[in-house]
């Protein structure tokens, strides 16, 4: 049996957020008919398949598609075939990365890079996926100034591949004060710059919400000012990384509804760590929470 998430220490903030929204147990979602929340269909949800590692991918897939989840994010050619098996996108794909502290942002890196994405673009292609993650690596000393520099010469050798296939290439913003200590990318300003050096529609930024309330807060005058650079969002509650509940400071349905007057029409991918037991119903109010 699976145990209830802490219904009496939330049952405030489910009535206000999700008009009093009963999704204590797993087996409220065991069927799509007797899902308590039929969702507006603003969002396109996704989920990180790292942060529900009790699950394999198949039982991810499975379940995700009840709560009406529509991709998984971070997925490589390895395992398209699973997503693809149970007609959910791969809303992120990943694979051509060295790792987030090798990117873009140092030149020794390039020749790999150059070569890994070159091979990677065709199959995210061909396998009909759209977004491929990419990452700055981190300052080592860089100013930012060098480190656009660098981070253009580098893309500038993929980004025609990139249009040639339909391809967009995003780098992810991470904060560099709690969780990736001197990563270059950890500004939207940074991002913002180097989108605008590249000048490609096929070139957009990860803006992951939680990394940018830890280092830059503001968030919903940063979607609002800047988001034709932003591709792709990924949520998580602050502090912690854990469920949007009432234990974070982020009001997400703002942030959400921000980002749906913007006419964003890619995906906000749920990249919490979930902490209750029933990790499913954690993520059901994830996307309840956001579904704006």
């Amino acid at each position: 049996m699976t145990k209830p998430i802490d219904t009496g220490r939330r049952e405030s903030f489910k009535k206000v957020l999700l008009g009093g929204a009963v999704f204590s147990t797993l087996s409220s979602f065991q069927t799509k008919e007797n899902y308590p929340y039929k969702l507006k269909g603003n969002i396109n949800h996704g989920v990180c398949a790292w942060c529900f590692r009790d699950f394999t991918l198949e039982e991810l897939c499975i379940e995700s598609k009840k709560i009406g989840i529509k991709g998984i994010d971070l997925i490589g050619p390895a395992n398209w075939h699973i997503l693809k098996k149970h007609g959910i996108d791969s809303s992120m794909c990943n694979g051509a990365e060295i790792s987030l502290t090798e990117g873009f942002g140092e030149v020794k890196y390039h020749e790999q890079l150059i070569k890994n994405y070159t091979e990677m673009i065709p199959k995210v292609a061909e396998a009909g996926y759209k977004n491929l993650i990419c990452f700055s690596g981190n300052r080592r000393g860089m100013d930012d100034e060098t480190g656009l520099k660098n981070c253009q010469l580098g893309l500038e050798k993929i980004i025609p591949l990139a249009e040639k296939h339909g391809v967009i290439i995003q780098m992810e913003l991470l904060n560099s004060r709690v969780n990736h200590q001197d990563y270059l990318c950890d500004k939207s300003a940074f991002g913002v710059e180097l989108c605008k050096r590249l000048g490609s529609e096929n070139f957009k930024l990860l803006y992951d919400i939680y990394h940018m309330q830890i280092d830059e807060g503001d968030l919903i005058r940063s979607i609002q000012n800047n988001h034709q650079y932003f591709g792709h969002y990924h949520t998580a509650g602050n502090p912690g990384r854990n469920e949007l509940d009432d234990t974070q400071e982020i009001y997400y349905p703002a942030v959400m509804k921000a980002i749906v007057a913007t006419g964003f029409k890619g995906y906000v991918s749920h990249e919490f760590i979930p902490k209750y037991d029933d990790k499913m119903a954690s993520l059901a109010q994830g996307v309840q929470v956001c579904d704006v």
